[in-house]
């Protein structure tokens, strides 16, 4: 079994309720608008990172950071970016078992054509009336399920959502 943690739209600020959760995780995914490049610092200190640049990235360390990236873990393909509405391939045709995006700070979990579409929300300061989030691919053999928890201040609570994706060989 593996587990990539889910992270988006930090902002700047890297909340320690979101370390913990993140926390035990293999890899790290962080799909953009992470604005200071500490973050992804004390990301890679609890895994491996694999970032999307995100709109709000900009300086030097961001002109690093590609605005996609995969992921490939054994047999499963992850694609990451920032703004599904500039997804620029088709991900099922491509190989690809799931898509992480962020922008809309909305956390999301669904299931488009046997592909896992996965938005993490935002584990930054809060907008509007948005939970704080984070979310996790869990990967067993030729299965994979993804959920994201949310909180508003610190959970005990969290909401979990999660979505099975089974794919035949």
């Amino acid at each position: 079994m593996v587990r990539i943690g889910l992270i988006s739209d930090t902002h700047g600020l890297l909340r320690p309720e979101a370390k913990a959760l993140l926390k035990g995780s293999d890899f790290i995914v962080h799909a953009g608008d992470i604005c200071d490049p500490s973050i992804l610092e004390e990301l890679s200190v609890i895994a491996p990172v694999t970032a999307a640049r995100g709109n709000n990235d900009k300086g030097v360390w961001a002109e690093k950071i590609n605005e996609s990236e995969f992921l490939q873990v054994g047999e499963f393909f992850l694609y990451a970016i920032h703004d599904l509405a500039q997804l620029d391939i088709e991900p099922a045709a491509a190989g690809v078992h799931a898509v992480v995006s962020g922008h809309s700070h909305k956390p999301l979990v669904e299931e488009r054509g046997g592909v896992l579409f996965v938005n993490p929300g935002s584990a930054g300061p809060r907008r509007f009336t948005l939970p704080i989030a984070v979310g996790e691919i869990i990967i067993n053999g030729k299965s994979a399920s993804a959920r994201t928890v949310s909180w508003f201040t610190m959970p005990p609570n969290p909401s979990f959502k999660r979505t099975r994706l089974r794919r035949s060989a």
